[in-house]
């Protein structure tokens, strides 16, 4: 399987190895981020592929980036699409796509701003859509955490998106909107 990954993506799935390796019985607990990670409930694949890019944007800056980026292609987002969300170019995406990037960067912000953000994600895909793109966003993270943490993360890239090569755009952390007392 992983072997399989590896051919299909061009992906380093060494550290994956290694764990095998290691201790199999962690491996079987890290797959179930797999499970988790793919889960896409009733939510496009165009707004899904953007809580999983920009949420792995935020972490990591190189190959977990591309990987990511190869399978929103391989579903079928269009380069253009892909292009955008990894540009932070709000204006060149459909409004879904354009909402779930800023509420997945004001997720892992911790801004306040996205609790008027879900209501808009609730409004549009209710509670399963709400639940599948916060696995998006928690799952993604899981895996240049772990590479970081066992010594792999040490590459970064620009992403490939056809014959383009992109360097994302991070977002800043987001100012926290003050409320009146």
């Amino acid at each position: 399987m992983l072997l399989s990954m590896k051919k299909r993506y061009d992906y380093d799935v060494g550290y994956m190895q290694d764990i095998l390796q290691a201790d199999v019985g962690a491996f079987l607990k890290f797959m179930g981020f797999q499970t988790m990670s793919s889960h896409s409930g009733h939510v496009p694949p165009g707004p899904l592929c953007a809580a999983r890019i920009r949420a792995i944007i935020w972490d990591d800056c190189g190959p977990c980036t591309q990987l990511v980026v190869n399978m929103a292609l391989e579903a079928n987002v269009s380069p253009d699409i892909v292009s955008a969300i990894i540009d932070r170019d709000l204006n060149k995406l459909p409004k879904d796509i354009a909402l779930v990037v800023q509420f997945t960067e004001s997720v892992l912000a911790h801004n306040p701003e996205a609790d008027d953000l879900r209501e808009e994600i609730l409004a549009l895909w209710g509670k399963k859509g709400l639940i599948t793109l916060s696995f998006c966003i928690s799952s993604s993270r899981v895996y240049p955490a772990l590479k970081y943490a066992l010594g792999y993360g040490k590459t970064c890239s620009k992403v490939i998106v056809n014959d383009a090569s992109l360097a994302p755009t991070r977002q800043a952390a987001l100012p926290v909107r003050q409320k009146n007392v």
